[in-house]
């Protein structure tokens, strides 16, 4: 059963929690947060926790068995224990998993009768819906997604976050704290409470604060410029290349980053089109689980002859940066990169409207 955050909080609020939950998403922090809470809620505080929460992790495969038995053991002093199982890996491959084959039996028994006395949290860093452990979980337990937040998520939740402190910062304020810090809700948190005591007397955070106590760390990386040449998306590539070029990256090796993931595209391209089977070839090629959506989404769409041009172009303007073919120095190899992500967003979305 699927469950969105909302409706985790209001089980979290009313205590009306399910007998197992699988936490799993990019935002690491707040899942991590998510299962603290519930433990925090569930327990009583009048008993010391470690009575009646138990911890493990699947980096050792064997942990997945005492897990199981301390789940079935009743708590002590308390109508509830927690148990916590971190490190779960469902991937793409049997390679990567942490949950191995060889506990699904285990696995099932136990979703198939879990002790009601016990509230069951698995925190997945993989959780791949197409493999057998997950579709499994999927029919037994409560499944959270904890994907990245968007900017307006993070922009509540730093203003709501000041507040609960005491302190006020504006909107504007708070959307440049987001831009200097990044997408990271747990780099954020930790920033706004080094601002939160910078503040005081006064508790109000304004922008002059930020600038004074808050490094530029946001991390635009290869991927997200890919992912907006592939989606045709000629504004959003420039306002990344461009930061990236300004946080100081050197022209010639984002051409050659473009070039890799093109030339990947390509291939797997070529390897779908010969009827290689779409899990082969994103192992073949080494693919990362967050990024097989995009690069099959764009496989499907672009055609070969597409796809071979724009790795061609990207050879011929690697080759003018180094040889300083149509102007030399840093202007002129950033007007040559600029050039080339206009004309590969403007290709991806002629081949995305065809």
């Amino acid at each position: 059963m699927e469950l969105t955050r909302e409706s985790l909080r209001e089980q979290i609020r009313t205590g009306d929690f399910a007998p197992v939950y699988v936490l799993y998403g990019e935002e690491d922090f707040l899942r991590n947060l998510a299962a603290e809470t519930i433990a925090e809620r569930a327990l009583p505080k009048e008993v010391p926790r470690e009575f009646n929460l138990a911890d493990f992790s699947l980096n050792n495969h064997e942990a997945l068995v005492s897990a199981f038995e301390t789940a079935r053991q009743l708590p002590m002093m308390s109508p509830r224990r927690v148990v916590i199982i971190r490190d779960v890996r469902i991937a793409a491959t049997s390679a990567g998993d942490t949950l191995k084959e060889m506990y699904l039996d285990g696995l099932e028994r136990y979703l198939s009768d879990p002790s009601p006395e016990t509230i069951l949290i698995f925190l997945a860093d993989e959780f791949n819906a197409t493999r057998k452990a997950a579709k499994l979980l999927k029919q037994k337990a409560a499944i959270v997604e904890f994907s990245e937040l968007s900017e307006d998520e993070l922009l509540r939740r730093v203003t709501s976050s000041a507040g609960e402190a005491g302190a006020r910062i504006s909107e504007p304020a708070a959307r440049h704290l987001i831009d200097l810090a990044g997408p990271d809700f747990r780099r954020v948190s930790g920033e706004l409470e080094k601002l939160i005591t910078a503040s005081l007397p006064e508790k109000v955070i304004t922008r002059d604060l930020i600038d004074e106590f808050v490094p530029n760390r946001r991390e635009i990386s290869n991927f997200d410029l890919t992912g907006h040449l592939l989606a045709g998306d000629r504004k959003m590539s420039l306002k990344t290349l461009n930061k990236i070029l300004n946080d100081g990256a050197e022209p010639i090796a984002l051409v050659g980053l473009i070039s890799y993931s093109f030339r990947r595209l390509l291939m797997l391209k070529e390897m779908i089109d010969s009827g290689r089977r779409p899990a082969d070839a994103a192992r073949a090629l080494k693919l990362r689980f967050s990024d097989q959506n995009t690069f099959f989404a764009a496989a499907r769409r672009f055609d070969t002859r597409f796809l071979r041009r724009a790795v061609q172009r990207i050879a011929e303007v690697d080759l003018a940066i180094k040889t300083s073919v149509g102007g030399g120095g840093p202007k002129g190899s950033r007007l040559q990169i600029e050039m080339l992500v206009c004309e590969l967003a403007a290709g991806s979305a002629a081949e995305t409207h065809k």
